[in-house]
């Protein structure tokens, strides 16, 4: 039991979150200046550029793990890396700095959801006692007047949202990916096809790929601290520590996201964002403890591969 405590490192886990939650000093002010997607194609160039050294390893390994690896990486990186970011630094062009943030806590509902698509898990009939006040907390977090909603905030949450979304497709094919790759070699694919994918998105907007000499060190900053850093100590710790105690780790990341938004950004969210955000935050960790025990995958482990976690944002 000892042994088992200092192995845990639930610890790590929260500080991951705590600096995904840092993201919006970033990326707010950025997103007011420059286009999300000249935002997101430096973040991307940012990494690839450190990944260097574990992206021809990869390529082999990737070449060695067939079609179906092939393409699951290619999803990741292209749509759960490249757009779903593009979608969520969009959103904070038009809404709070906050509502983006905690909205990504319904990842894990959409991740159920294309687990059982995809992967074959079987989804448990308790599942709507979570999902459905998930929901109910994420429109009334999404919306300050949620009986009247404006096309602004509509657009924002579903920006938000397919984020969300995005990412929980990445969740699912990660893990996918995870079973035939090293957790190195599937990072440094997410962000090796996702840098392509940035830039075409880029060009296809006809944004500008210009950026001042100002916002360089933010631009460094996001693709470092809430990107590659957090990315790499979130999955060092989520190898050794429960998804019980993770997803409690995890509650970092939307508290730290609303104390940044409220304190730092002026963020003013209606007492009824505060309260949906709460019931969302409440049936996602409900859900993800009643899950915490043994279940189908989905997918098989070869013995000479153990399974690394796959890159899930």
């Amino acid at each position: 039991m000892v042994q088992a405590r200092r192995a845990d490192r639930m610890w790590a886990v929260a500080l991951a979150a705590g600096l995904w939650g840092t993201s919006a000093l970033m990326r707010d002010p950025l997103a007011q200046v420059l286009p999300a997607s000249t935002i997101v194609f430096y973040e991307h160039a940012v990494i690839v550029v450190l990944l260097l050294p574990w992206l021809v390893p990869a390529l082999r390994a990737l070449a060695e793990a067939g079609p179906t690896v092939i393409a699951a990486v290619a999803v990741v990186g292209g749509g759960s890396s490249a757009l779903a970011t593009t979608l969520f630094t969009m959103a904070f062009t038009v809404g709070d700095p906050i509502t983006p943030q905690v909205l990504q806590k319904l990842q894990p509902v959409f991740a159920i959801v294309l687990a059982v698509v995809l992967l074959g898990e079987r989804l448990a009939p308790r599942f709507a006692l979570y999902a459905l006040p998930a929901l109910a907390g994420a429109w009334l977090l999404a919306f300050p007047e949620p009986l009247s909603v404006s096309v602004r905030d509509a657009q924002g949450a579903a920006l938000a949202v397919g984020a969300a979304l995005l990412w929980a497709a990445g969740t699912v094919l990660g893990r996918l990916a995870g079973a035939r790759l090293a957790f190195m070699h599937v990072t440094a694919l997410r962000f090796a096809f996702g840098l392509p994918v940035a830039l075409a998105i880029a060009l296809a907007s006809g944004a500008s790929l210009a950026v001042g000499g100002t916002q360089v060190p933010q631009l460094v900053l996001l693709a470092l601290i809430p990107g590659l850093l957090a990315l790499t100590l979130y999955y060092w710790g989520l190898r050794r520590t429960p998804a019980s105690r993770a997803t409690l780790g995890e509650l970092a990341f939307p508290l730290v996201s609303a104390a940044v938004g409220a304190g730092l950004l002026g963020a003013e969210p209606a007492w009824s964002q505060w309260a949906g955000g709460a019931v969302v935050l409440a049936a996602v960790t409900a859900m993800a403890l009643s899950r915490s025990g043994p279940r189908p995958s989905g997918v098989r482990v070869p013995e000479e591969s153990p399974a690394a976690p796959a890159a899930a944002r």
